[in-house]
């Protein structure tokens, strides 16, 4: 099927400017603009490639599927072109019918307005983020600020706890650390659900809270940090472990619970003896659930130390010319005095009434939906622009 105007050949794509000036504006595609109208014909080029083979790789097969809905609105897009052409040709041989004359029109204006409506599908698939089931192993550890950073880790702990109930997700506490005064040195929770891996994802960093701290007697505000860690639980064929390369030991749970916690030995370790990495969990009373989640925690440590091993070298050239972009920078401020939250990431913003924030619910909801759809979003802008500077340098070298 040909490509019809308004898009462009890719053979047109040395006469095109560059992409960085800003042809998008309020988080929109502008499907006008040659370089993005060579891009998706670009696309439409990969599917009919990927589609015609036999035999796919995983990583393609998962391109084929992630770009067919693309291809799919484009070839109704081409079908409404093709027949607007089909009437003005129609329209050129019934020069003298006045009645036809009109009835053309009047389907023209009906290809037209199905065509605005495509290009709103179409502007909703490429900017969309895609949901998927799965889990997350989420991290909190008190970082600076002493005994107020541990309180306020126990209460961002509490927030996500909360919130994957107000989602329905299903929770698992993992481990959790005390300090001495009520609050949390360190926890960690397995959290799965229905858009958990891409909602969750969100929280990754250094979370910073400034308030006036219950035992300062001069009112004066302290601020205190904590991090959150966010890892993708992996799935059975991702990582397994043999038998052989662990050991887990049983023990009576530490801390508060009551009778139970001083007769049941229901706390379990387990021990990766080729990385010496050590889990433990004790917060369940039944020792088959802790276990169930201790190896759970094991595998999903074991996994993100296998993908930063395999991704050194690429994550090394990425922070130098971007930054970490992980839990060294900060993501998030909670100012108590001016009942206030501060995303500082680009589609965040303010937010107030930090009380009802903390309970984890529609606030929480909105701003992580609304900084998920901006990283998309730049993630298909960013995905466009190689694809121009890559064309253009081909176009440049023949």
């Amino acid at each position: 099927m040909s490509f019809l105007r308004p898009f462009y050949t890719i053979n047109n794509i040395r006469n095109i400017p560059s992409i960085i000036r800003r042809c998008y504006s309020q988080n929109t595609i502008n499907l006008s603009d040659p370089a993005v109208q060579s891009y998706l014909k670009h696309l439409m080029l990969q599917h009919e490639d990927l589609h015609t083979k036999s035999r796919r790789t995983p990583e393609e097969s998962k391109r084929l599927f992630d770009i067919k809905p693309i291809v799919n609105v484009l070839e109704q897009r081409i079908a409404l072109y093709d027949s607007i052409e089909s009437l003005k040709e129609l329209n050129k041989r019934e020069s003298e019918d006045s009645e036809m004359k009109k009835m053309i029109k009047e389907e023209a204006q009906i290809y037209l307005s199905r065509i605005n409506e495509i290009d709103g599908e179409l502007q909703q698939i490429l900017l969309e983020p895609v949901l998927s089931e799965g889990g997350v192993l989420l991290e909190v550890t008190a970082g600076a600020g002493g005994q107020e950073a541990m309180l306020f880790a126990r209460e961002l702990f509490e927030l996500y706890e909360a919130y994957a109930g107000y989602k329905g997700w299903e929770v698992n506490i993992a481990s959790i650390e005390k300090s001495d005064l009520g609050g949390v040195r360190k926890a960690s929770m397995l959290i799965e659900g229905y858009g958990v891996p891409q909602l969750m994802r969100i929280e990754a960093g250094v979370h910073r809270v400034q308030r006036i701290p219950a035992t300062e007697k001069g009112g004066r505000i302290h601020t205190s940090t904590v991090s959150v860690a966010v890892l993708p639980q992996p799935t059975d064929i991702e990582l397994s472990i043999p038998e052989k390369d662990i050991t887990i030991e049983t023990k009576r749970a530490s801390g508060a619970g009551g009778q139970h916690v001083n007769t049941t030995d229901s706390a379990v370790r387990i021990v990766h003896v080729p990385t010496s990495t050590i889990v433990e969990c004790q917060e369940g009373r039944s020792q088959i659930k802790n276990r169930e989640i201790a190896m759970q925690k094991l595998r999903t440590i074991l996994l993100q130390k296998q993908i930063e091993e395999q991704s050194s070298k690429i994550n090394s050239e990425r922070k130098a010319q971007v930054g970490s972009g992980n839990r060294n920078e900060k993501i998030r401020t909670y100012n108590y005095p001016q009942d206030r939250i501060t995303e500082h990431r680009e589609g965040g913003g303010t937010l107030h009434s930090l009380k009802s924030f903390m309970e984890g619910g529609e606030q929480l909801e909105q701003l992580q939906e609304n900084l998920l759809r901006q990283q998309h979003y730049q993630l298909v802008v960013d995905e466009i622009n190689e694809f121009i500077k890559k064309y253009q340098k081909d176009a440049g070298n023949n």
